[in-house]
């Protein structure tokens, strides 16, 4: 008999924990992983908090199993290969080296990528993006010298996160925004305004409802280096000697796209993480799947979504009956401010938080609710909470509003 073979593009968290789950669940077969990146799986998360701001952080402590057990577990890992084509007429990956893999099944989990400027300037040295291991350690260490000027791009979770961590060594930090109000299509203008009132507590500038025209910068030795930041506001030019781009990301579809995949911002896929061609599967940031407790379709790009999401597949994979239906969850430290998110960010867009706890003292807990059932829930400063905010999301029943907002009463007896 011939072996079987199954083939995860992608380095990520989802492959890592879609490997992981095929040999928990028994899969005897072949695993291969195919990554661009010269390191094993790690963990994203660190990258805008604690490794970005601990200069003694090894990049082996970011790693989601260390290279043995990928030996040990019989996982075949190719780091640093590129793959460049999905070929579903043979049911084989081309690499970039011009050879090839054999598959039976193969998933895509090929992440994201972030969303890059256009614009004069924009190739300058002192520019950063902040997406891989090695990209935070390049932004790591021009941070960590202190007295920089500092300008932040996007008001979104990696750009807070990125000022927090640039203030914590000394810099002078601007954030420069389109919205009114950080973070609020995250979490909506009232919690966003908390988080602004956070940052300029610790000196953060801002710079909100603009647009940036260009990057300035002057020749140097090699090559032109960053001085400022031009915005529509008069043409206003905020000195800088380090420009973070923290714009969002965009799901990386070109291998699925061209092997003909059903693609719309992500790859298309059923509530078992099935694509539209029945051997081939899709995880993490890449996903677009059905929800089934949305009813429609939903992609996450959040590290929680990369680990159920890379499980569910797996089980799939192995012909399971899965139904991915996740709560989504994420987490931000910014600063002495932890905070928890579990919930469904559509769903509590149109609607006004209520709160328990210690607002002004930033030790609460907001929940949005539709319809008389709780959507979305998050934690700040306080803890042990979070999986019974899932529960209470998860039962879709009815709460009592008085009860909800009242810190004297369980959560899940609200």
């Amino acid at each position: 008999m011939t072996t079987r073979r199954f083939v995860i593009i992608g380095g990520g968290l989802a492959a890592a924990t879609a490997a992981e789950t095929l040999r928990d669940e028994g899969y005897d077969g072949d695993v291969m992983m195919i990554g661009s990146e010269r390191h094993v799986p790690y963990l994203r998360p660190p990258l805008s908090k604690e490794y970005l701001s601990d200069p003694a952080k090894e990049p082996a402590e970011t790693y989601v199993h260390p290279w043995d057990w990928y030996h040990e577990h019989d996982v075949h890992v190719l780091t640093g290969t590129l793959a460049v084509e999905l070929d579903l007429v043979d049911n084989r990956v081309i690499l970039d080296e011009s050879s090839s893999v054999d598959f039976d099944k193969a998933l895509v989990a090929t992440g994201a990528k972030p969303r890059t400027l256009r614009m004069p300037g924009a190739e300058a040295s002192g520019v950063f993006y902040l997406r891989t291991l090695d990209d935070s350690e390049e932004l790591r260490d021009a941070l960590r010298e202190g007295g920089r000027k500092v300008v932040v791009l996007g008001t979104g979770w990696i750009g807070m996160e990125t000022a927090a961590v640039a203030r914590g060594y000394g810099n002078g930090v601007t954030v420069v925004g389109r919205g009114a109000v950080p973070l609020s299509s995250g979490v909506g203008p009232e919690l966003g305004a908390i988080y602004a009132a956070i940052h300029r507590d610790h000196g953060v500038q801002f710079r909100l409802q603009r647009e940036v025209r260009a990057i300035q910068a002057s020749d140097g030795p090699g090559g032109p280096v960053v001085t400022g930041v031009e915005t529509d506001n008069d043409g206003e030019v905020i000195p800088a000697d380090i420009v973070i781009v923290g714009l969002g990301a965009v799901p990386n579809v070109e291998i699925a796209e061209d092997a003909g995949l059903e693609v719309k911002d992500g790859v298309l896929a059923s509530a078992a993480l099935v694509s539209s061609n029945a051997l081939v599967y899709a995880a993490g940031d890449v996903v677009n799947p059905i929800n089934p407790a949305l009813g429609r379709r939903f992609r996450s790009e959040h590290w929680a979504n990369a680990i159920g999401s890379g499980r569910a597949a797996a089980r799939s994979m192995l012909g399971q009956d899965v139904s991915y239906d996740d709560v989504p969850y994420f987490y931000s430290d910014q600063y002495d401010v932890g905070m928890e998110y579990a919930g469904y960010v559509p769903l509590a867009a149109d609607t006004q938080p209520v709160f328990r706890g210690d607002v002004d003292g930033r030790e609460f807990v907001a929940f949005w609710v539709a319809g008389g059932r709780v959507v979305a829930g998050m934690n700040v400063n306080v803890w042990d909470v979070s999986d019974d905010i899932q529960t209470l999301i998860r039962s879709g029943r009815t709460v009592d509003l008085a009860k909800l907002t009242d810190p004297d009463v369980p959560i899940l007896e609200a």
